[in-house]
């Protein structure tokens, strides 16, 4: 059995001193001091005097090689031993392979296909532990927080075409019984046409649809007419009454 070694860096690549020197500070105080997470690179160390890891390029595959712990690219940091494999070094190297393939330079994404998450499929298809969580944690962290944001900017979206919807529908419902109204009030003034003509009675209709989606039966229309009538009885006309002069 051999072990599977994982190097791991500060990522101090930036070009910048100070922004360099900022990351190495942010990785004291979240990694080292409350064992948060931090931004690092990694790779991964099986058979011979090699580590493995992941980059962009432009052309050609993203999986490269360099001697253990000597990136010149960033700031060595630790070394831990993940766990150890049955695979001999021929499997080792038809992994290797198959992930040249499967992971092009150009796929690279800081937050969803980084050098950690090579290592994580690395170890994996060699039957060892997956990187500690605090390794990649800030990236996981930006991921789903961009997912997150997909989702809700689609809810809004989807919330905002249905609002649409249903206003359009409510505004043909509406044209269509002004549309009705003023042609019930155009004709010619059948028993029908007046009841239909009467504002009361259109009132009582619209609310009665509101509530239960049907027009009122004739009862309720002989009902709301008694109803007016009661609320509204006749007036009984004044005696003129003759003074004498």
């Amino acid at each position: 059995m051999t072990e599977v070694v994982l190097h791991i860096y500060d990522v101090t690549n930036s070009g910048s001193d100070k922004t360099n020197n900022t990351i190495v500070q942010i990785n004291k105080i979240f990694k080292d001091g409350i064992g948060l997470g931090g931004i690092f690179h990694s790779a991964v160390q099986v058979f011979g005097d090699e580590e493995w890891s992941f980059g962009f390029c432009e052309q050609g595959s993203g999986v490269f090689s360099c001697p253990p712990s000597k990136n010149p690219m960033y700031t060595y940091r630790e070394r831990m031993v993940l766990g150890k494999t049955n695979f001999s070094i021929f499997n080792v190297n038809q992994i290797l392979r198959e992930l040249s393939r499967e992971w092009p330079g150009s796929s690279y994404d800081l937050l969803s296909k980084n050098c950690n998450h090579f290592c994580d499929e690395f170890c994996e298809r060699l039957g060892v532990p997956k990187l500690p969580g605090w390794v990649n944690r800030f990236a996981n962290a930006g991921d789903a927080a961009m997912e997150v944001a997909g989702t809700t900017a689609l809810r809004l979206r989807q919330a905002k075409a249905e609002v649409v919807s249903a206003s359009k529908v409510a505004y043909r419902f509406l044209s269509g019984v002004t549309s009705n109204t003023a042609n019930s009030i155009g004709s010619s003034e059948s028993p029908s046409n007046a009841s239909r003509g009467n504002p009361r009675i259109q009132a009582t209709w619209f609310r009665n649809l509101m509530s239960i989606g049907n027009k009122p039966s004739s009862s309720e229309l002989e009902n709301d007419v008694e109803d007016k009538t009661l609320k509204d009885p006749p007036r009984q006309p004044r005696e003129n009454t003759l003074h004498s002069v």
